[in-house]
């Protein structure tokens, strides 16, 4: 007789057919397995006993598997939820997620996959699952129950909440509240869209999802989506074979197969062509991938993180994004705050960059700012973010020579705050070769007030509307909710101003997107 596992589930579902194929498949696996058929015996489960996991079939008789959802949450249980659903719900998938659920499964169920799904949500490794089968049970083929050892758990490292989190430096409320959606989420499976502008630290925070998750020991594969040629993005994703195409000496595998097991980061998904959009959608909904060259998929179970300094909204509206792809990375998402919103945390995070910089140079002590330094720091908006003020300390480090950074190894920066220099960019920061004195403070000349009001105006006019189609590729509708305005009033601005796309006088046919 085997040894009874100290996993124990709760499975429900109204089909008693499909509960039974569901509770034999998880005894096998060596689980402690009771089943509910409605929500209210589910609930009756709940009041008696703890489980490790709640595997629940979205409708059921006198509910929905939503229903189990929020009781658990509100009553602050700690089971992880599976969901099952029905095969192209995508809505319901996608609602299942928010509302709390570890992961979700669609009908009809692959065995092979629920057996994945279930072991993540437990924190076993699937490759070092041994099948138990019990004695009463026959196996999947007929043959002679065997006995073998019980289940053996994989060792996790133990990753605290503060060493991942720790990386991210400040206190402010903005820090806070990104570090307290970090931990939630970590506990699901559910896809989140880390959102920033570029230098915020989104690859950082994804990290850290990833770090307190129970993915923690398996791999982090971080992709850069606008730094792969199209032509090899297919390859790159999903691996290929032998002999695929020329210069497919080997088998090779891809950034979904790398990542299987743990957790897969896509920066910048904004800029993956439509192509490829469709295709990783699909990879998303099936959880698998196929390899060029291959003529079959492979089951893949991945964590998909993402992030974009776009608007994946408007770039919907503007056709280059796909609206279901959209849908389903944006189950969570996760604003990072530019460096200007938390300049609080500006000393914190300079202290750690400093840190860091000698750490790497071998020197210590490392160098501090000066009280008149950060002052100055304080003063500026970095376009650039925390990547700006980072490129700015490298500089500032080498010209200091000493354990103390002050407002003279600053010099171009204070040149920029002072209007000598435009502060556009980390590489305005460090064209001094040496550090320069700060320029006194002018008084900006006041510009000419205008001679025609009514055609200063519509030349603003003119300009912001050419700008917003230059933007959003020459497509009004885009361009036009972008400036708060409908297609019509979008048209009745650019006839009165004379503002025509790529020159046609009468673009309204031409344009694809702007029916309607």
């Amino acid at each position: 007789m085997t040894s009874p596992s100290h996993f124990s589930l709760l499975v429900v579902d109204d089909e008693p057919d499909l509960r039974t194929l569901y509770e034999l498949t998880l005894l096998r696996e060596g689980y402690d397995v009771e089943t509910a058929g409605t929500v209210e015996d589910a609930l009756l489960h709940l009041k008696d006993r703890t489980y490790s996991a709640v595997i629940t079939d979205m409708r059921l008789p006198d509910g929905t598997g939503l229903d189990l959802l929020r009781r658990l949450e509100e009553t602050g249980r700690r089971e992880k939820a599976i969901v099952i659903t029905a095969y192209g719900s995508a809505e319901n998938a996608v609602e299942a997620l928010k509302a709390g659920a570890y992961d979700y499964l669609t009908k009809p169920v692959d065995l092979k996959q629920f057996r994945a799904v279930v072991a993540s949500a437990l924190g076993r490794s699937v490759s070092t699952v041994p099948t138990i089968v019990p004695s009463s049970l026959p196996s999947e083929n007929g043959a002679p129950p065997e006995r073998v050892a019980p289940p053996v758990v994989a060792a996790q490292p133990a990753v605290t909440v503060s060493q991942a989190m720790g990386r991210m430096a400040g206190q402010s409320g903005a820090m806070q509240q990104v570090r307290a959606l970090v931990d939630k989420v970590a506990r699901s499976m559910a896809p989140v869209l880390v959102n920033g502008e570029s230098g915020t630290g989104k690859e950082l925070v994804a990290r850290s999802i990833h770090e307190v998750s129970p993915r923690a020991g398996q791999p982090f594969i971080a992709v850069n989506c606008s730094a792969i040629p199209e032509h090899l993005l297919e390859a790159e994703f999903f691996g290929y074979r032998k002999g695929a195409f020329t210069g497919a000496a080997d088998d090779r595998e891809g950034f979904f197969q790398a990542a299987n097991g743990g957790t897969l980061f896509l920066d910048e998904i904004g800029d993956l062509p439509l192509a490829m959009q469709s295709k990783l959608l699909r990879a998303i909904q099936e959880r698998s991938v196929r390899p060029v060259g291959a003529v079959s998929e492979q089951a893949v179970n991945v964590r998909l993180l993402s992030a974009t300094h776009k608007d994946l909204g408007a770039e919907v509206q503007a056709g280059r994004f796909r609206q279901d792809l959209y849908y389903r990375l944006n189950v969570i998402q996760i604003r990072v705050p530019p460096l200007r919103e938390r300049l609080e945390d500006l000393s914190a995070i300079c202290d750690r960059v400093l840190d860091r910089i000698s750490r790497d140079a071998g020197v210590s002590p490392p160098p501090r700012m000066t009280r008149e330094a950060l002052a100055l720091l304080g003063r500026y908006s970095f376009p650039g973010n925390v990547r700006e003020l980072e490129n700015l300390l490298h500089r500032a480090v080498a010209f200091a020579g000493g354990e103390v950074i002050d407002v003279p190894d600053l010099g171009a920066l204070d040149l920029a705050l002072t209007g000598d220099m435009p502060p556009s960019s980390a590489d305005s920061l460090v064209v001094a070769a040496t550090p320069l004195p700060p320029a006194p403070a002018q008084a900006p000349t006041p510009a000419p007030l205008p001679t025609d009001l009514a055609a200063y105006l519509d030349q603003v006019e003119r300009d912001v509307l050419e700008r917003a189609l230059e933007r959003y590729r020459y497509n009004r509708t885009a361009a036009g909710a972008s400036l708060g305005l409908s297609l019509r009033q979008m048209r009745y601005r650019m006839a009165r101003l004379g503002v025509h796309v790529g020159g046609d006088p009468d673009p309204v046919d031409t344009e694809r997107g702007d029916e309607a």
